[in-house]
């Protein structure tokens, strides 16, 4: 059977920010890309980030950076 790896995931109030999100991440080559939210989580918009656990400051960095709004930031 396999084994789930730990993940990070970004939620996001709105799809705007989410889009936004994706738009920084890939002008500065930050590791992620865009999901639909996991069921275990409930979001605004329906959208979020997901990338490894280890990459979370460098993604809050770029979120400050970006003006990005996260609306939660999960590891599951």
């Amino acid at each position: 059977m396999r084994q789930k790896k730990p993940r990070l995931i970004v939620t996001f109030e709105t799809t705007t920010m989410a889009l936004k999100m994706e738009k920084k991440c890939r002008a500065v080559g930050a590791p992620g890309r865009l999901i639909p939210v996991p069921r275990e989580i409930t979001a605004g918009c329906g959208l979020s980030w997901l990338a490894a656990p280890e990459e979370r400051d460098r993604l809050i960095s770029v979120m400050r950076d970006g003006e990005v709004i996260p609306q939660e930031i999960h590891i599951l």
